[in-house]
């Protein structure tokens, strides 16, 4: 069937469709022409065909650059924190609330769950900064227990990671179970069944019936959380960072922000989030192809 043919057959599903491609290539697609100023001298002054090219000097800049460089230490050490707290636990979470059989009380955990997501990080980092105060709930805590201290926590370096990984594993974890709980939904309630008259346990069950059926989903989101390595949240950044964490606050985003925006020079700020992008495509396609070898070569891309 030729591409008229099948346009005219669904031609009210594909008007549907037009809008959302125009979408995307008047803001997805021309702008990709906007990158050649990665290879250019550009200043606002300029038109973008009319700046001096200038080869590869940016990126041999970057090479050179040690402010870039730590904060592509932060941006992976603050990633990698998230990925094996914040990969694992929405699994958790949405097991342990299929497995719940009182309807609304799942109904109200899972509302509790989501909430923190719909909050914005304004809202949250400033709750995060009152907490990690030297007269914070934290410190309260801590002097409960016995350990005495007035330190303003968000004023330390050495925990910083842990407050921007461990926050946003917070924040977005039970949004992160909605697909797993539609995936689970999914399942047939007969294997369910057959392993009770069994005698497999509630755990026996988990381990050899919902984790398996949860596979294709688990996998596509392992693809996109490592191909996201070198993204970081700026808005978090932007809300926590001050000038006493900067050194391990600074992230490639909020690097890329302060240079190209604040500092206006948008040749080499281009230039990295080029790079960042190349190394992330990278990413998830050998992400995909581990995956694609661990599922017996059932790609979920």
């Amino acid at each position: 069937m030729s591409f008229w043919k099948a346009f005219a057959k669904q031609w009210q599903l594909q008007m549907m469709a037009i809008p959302g491609i125009v979408y995307m290539i008047i803001f997805s697609f021309i702008p990709i022409y906007g990158l050649t100023i990665a290879f250019k001298n550009y200043t606002v002054i300029d038109t973008i065909s009319g700046a001096q090219w200038v080869g590869w000097d940016n990126f041999e800049i970057i090479m050179k650059d040690r402010y870039f460089w730590q904060s592509v230490v932060n941006t992976l050490g603050i990633s990698f924190l998230k990925l094996a707290f914040g990969f694992v636990l929405p699994i958790i979470i949405s097991i342990m609330i299929f497995e719940l059989r009182d309807s609304v009380f799942k109904r109200v955990i899972q509302t509790i769950s989501y909430l923190p997501h719909f909050l914005s990080w304004i809202i949250l980092g400033g709750m995060l900064i009152t907490w990690f105060s030297s007269n914070g709930m934290i410190n309260q805590l801590l002097n409960i227990v016995g350990i005495a201290t007035e330190q303003n926590h968000m004023l330390d370096v050495g925990k910083y990671w842990w407050i921007a990984a461990l926050s946003d594993v917070w924040k977005e974890a039970g949004w992160g179970t909605i697909l797993y709980l539609a995936t689970m939904s999914k399942i047939d309630p007969t294997y369910y069944e057959a392993a009770k008259m069994d005698g497999a346990s509630r755990l026996r069950q988990t381990w050899s019936i919902t984790i398996p059926m949860m596979r294709n989903i688990i996998s596509l989101n392992l693809i996109l959380t490592v191909s996201g390595l070198f993204n970081s949240n700026l808005d978090q950044t932007l809300v926590l960072m001050n000038s006493q964490n900067q050194p391990k606050a600074e992230v490639i985003n909020s690097y890329v922000y302060r240079i190209g925006l604040m500092q206006g020079d948008f040749s080499y700020a281009t230039a990295v989030g080029l790079g960042v992008a190349v190394i992330s495509v990278i990413l998830l396609a050998i992400t995909n192809i581990v995956t694609k070898r661990l599922n017996d070569n059932q790609s979920v891309l």
